[in-house]
Order: structure tokens, then sequence, then C-alpha cells
């Protein structure tokens, strides 16, 4: 039999939180949180997930050592949600929700991946997704709180 794994999905912002500045308390918490789960990835225990929408919104970014560093964790996925019509149908239902284009896509790529759990550093996100749980099929969660709940009920 084999074990389950979980399978996270980390966004974009989630995924910088390494490369910040971490000068302020709770960025430092974050980014911590964020190692923490990458090196449960690295050791496979846990499994991450990749998108279409991840990889169109890394490629924005400006810094290249930035983007670099956020492609080098994304070489650690298992798997890649491609962006097709099931996924944009429900990132437009996500949309009529309140929810921003990328952060509906995101979630859509989440779910259709069945991620257990969809990390975001973002508060906006954060506050409308537990708003709207009950619509969604993946839990949002902050890495700081989703990593200690996860550590204390293992």
């Amino acid at each position: 039999m084999t074990e389950h794994k979980r399978t996270l999905y980390l966004d974009v912002c989630c995924l910088n939180r390494l490369f910040d500045e971490q000068t302020q308390g709770r960025v430092c918490l974050e980014a911590d949180a964020v190692m923490f789960i990458l090196q449960k990835v690295e050791d496979r225990e846990w499994q991450l997930l990749n998108s279409d929408a991840i990889e169109a919104e890394v490629r924005k970014a400006t810094d290249p050592s930035r983007r670099e560093g956020v492609q080098d964790i994304l070489a650690l996925a298992v798997a890649s949600v491609s962006v097709e019509s099931d996924v944009t149908a429900r990132a437009s239902v996500l949309i009529t929700c309140g929810f921003t284009n990328f952060d509906a896509l995101h979630i859509a790529c989440a779910e259709a991946g069945h991620a257990e759990v969809f990390l975001t550093t973002d508060d906006r996100l954060l506050k409308r997704a537990h708003r709207l749980a009950s619509e969604l099929r993946v839990r949002v969660e902050n890495p700081v709180l989703w990593y200690t709940e996860t550590i204390v009920n293992d």
C-alpha cells in the first residue's frame, strides 16, 4: 500500500517569500515556514504542484535572480496543471465570487490538481477565500498557520 503524500500548491507570492527582505517578523516567519515546507517536498514526504498560471506569473517577474530562484523551486514539482477549458471555466466562476483573475486561476489550478491546500501570503486573498471556503474545493491558508497546524496534528 502506498502512503498518501500531501499535495501542495504554493502561489507566487508564497514562492517569492524566500527572496523577500527579511526585516519584518512576519516575513521571516513566513519564509521559515515556506522553507520547512519545501524541505518536506525535497525529502519527498510532500508533493508540490506547478501550473501554467504559476509559470506565466513567474515569467513576468522583472528581477532575474528572483525569477530563477522561483524556477529552481518549481523544479521540485511532481506535476503541473495545464490551464484548459475546465480550469478557465472554474476560474470564471471564482471571478464572479470576487477573486482577481490570477487568484481565481491559481485556485482553479489547485483544485484541478487535487491539492490538499493552496498556500499564500496574500492577506486579501486569504480573507476572501476564508469567507468563501464553502464555495472552494481546496483549502486556502497562510503557510505559517498551515505548517504549524500540520506539524502539531501529524
